[in-house]
């Protein structure tokens, strides 16, 4: 993938009491519809979590990580939207909801190289 490539990122959060609007950011999605591309990088901060949440069910966060993950790669796991196409896909995980696992809006920018913008994006947000 070489040349300016316009594409839109959105960060990826644990809102474990959602009454409280309280969140963790733990992933950052990138996508480029001209190249098809979607990725992600998740990693989820246990200690974080648990402060915010002592009771927080970890196993039920993971499980919908690993779902939202098969689906941002594409992976064929029961879910009609994982075979989408990647702005499709992105477009869905990224819609506003009331739940536990929800993203910021969409921003843009352009990149050389859209997984080593993934990489700086999470260092930025998550790391």
């Amino acid at each position: 993938m070489q040349g300016k490539h316009l594409y839109e990122y959105a960060i990826l959060r644990i809102v474990p009491r959602v009454e409280r609007e309280e969140f963790i950011n733990v992933g950052v999605l990138v996508c480029c519809k001209k190249e098809d591309f979607l990725m992600c990088r998740i990693s989820m901060d246990l200690k974080k979590l648990k402060a915010m949440d002592p009771d927080a069910d970890v196993a039920l966060f993971e499980s919908y990580l690993e779902s939202l993950e098969q689906i941002c790669q594409g992976k064929d796991n029961g879910s009609p939207i994982a075979l989408q196409d990647a702005a499709s896909r992105f477009r869905w995980l990224t819609a506003n909801r009331s739940s536990m696992i929800q993203t910021s809006q969409p921003h843009g920018g352009f990149s050389d190289d859209l997984e080593a913008t993934l990489e700086e994006l999470y260092s930025l947000f998550v790391a």
